[in-house]
């Protein structure tokens, strides 16, 4: 058997030399800069969030009306004009629908002929159980509305998308996203970001509720085609205002703007009557 070489063990390191292992440590001067003492903060004082307004009362409030016309004649004389040979508004519901019956009733209504819209929500009334004892306010409940269902609905000629937007809303109001309570409570930029989070349910149907429904004094429809041409016609503007424009002009009506958008309406509707009596009397001469 042939021998084998064993490894050689290892070498021991060598130890460091100590002669040299002491370094010299140099220290470089440093100039000390003083640096002046630090100011006192000076804390400015916030003064105090301005009290709220507290929210003025609903056009059926009494003498809240004649307060309006008072303050929109003085406030634009040419809109005092249309109000002296205008009758004054009402606003007042008879009888006054709550707020779920009244949004539902908007969504029926929408994009249709009155006559026709005034049929569907006939029959819509007719399906609810309590209609027939006759109490239809108290039947439009959330709960009624989510018990219908779609084929339901559509067999009274309610289309499927507008079935759709009628659980959706009885669906937050069941949630407790929306009660009668808080659509009362709520200021007109809280409840337009509510209410438009429902299906089916725009700025104009929220601006038309809080004025006709809710009756609150200072809301300006500015996407209201017909507000903005009674606009342009009052102040004769050579274009049709845009929003933005609109809320300028009618800045000056502040705090009754729905009364004003209401005089708008009527102007542009005595346009009409006067332009068709015009014509009527052309064809006839």
């Amino acid at each position: 058997m042939p021998k084998t070489r064993s490894a050689a063990p290892p070498r021991p390191s060598a130890a460091p030399s100590t002669a040299n292992a002491t370094s010299r440590i140099s220290f470089r001067s440093r100039k000390i800069v003083k640096t002046p003492p630090t100011k006192p903060l000076t804390v400015t004082a916030v003064p105090p969030p301005a009290p709220i307004a507290p929210p003025l009362p609903a056009l059926t409030a009494p003498g809240e009306l004649e307060a309006a016309l008072r303050h929109l004649s003085a406030a634009d004389p040419l809109l005092s004009s249309v109000i002296a040979s205008t009758d004054a508004p009402s606003f007042t519901s008879s009888p006054s629908l709550p707020a779920f019956h009244s949004l539902a009733r908007s969504i029926l209504y929408q994009q249709l002929a009155t006559s026709a819209a005034a049929a569907i929500y006939a029959r819509f009334l007719a399906l609810l159980p309590s209609s027939a004892e006759g109490a239809p306010d108290c039947a439009v409940s959330p709960a009624a509305v989510l018990a219908l269902a779609a084929a339901d609905l559509r067999a009274i000629g309610v289309s499927g998308r507008k079935a759709a937007y009628l659980h959706d809303l009885a669906a937050r109001f069941t949630a407790g996203y929306l009660s009668e309570s808080s659509v009362a409570a709520m200021d007109e930029e809280a409840l337009l970001a509510q209410l438009t989070k429902v299906k089916g349910i725009g700025e104009w149907t929220v601006h038309m509720f809080m004025i006709f429904s809710l009756h609150r004094p200072d809301v300006l429809p500015s996407g209201d085609l017909g507000v903005r041409k009674g606009v342009q016609e009052l102040y004769k503007l050579k274009a049709l205002p845009k929003p933005e424009e609109m809320a300028a002009l009618c800045d000056r009506w502040r705090p009754y703007r729905s009364v004003g958008a209401w005089y708008m309406w009527r102007l542009l509707e005595s346009k009409g009557a006067a332009t068709k009596k015009a014509k009527k009397g052309n064809a006839s001469s």
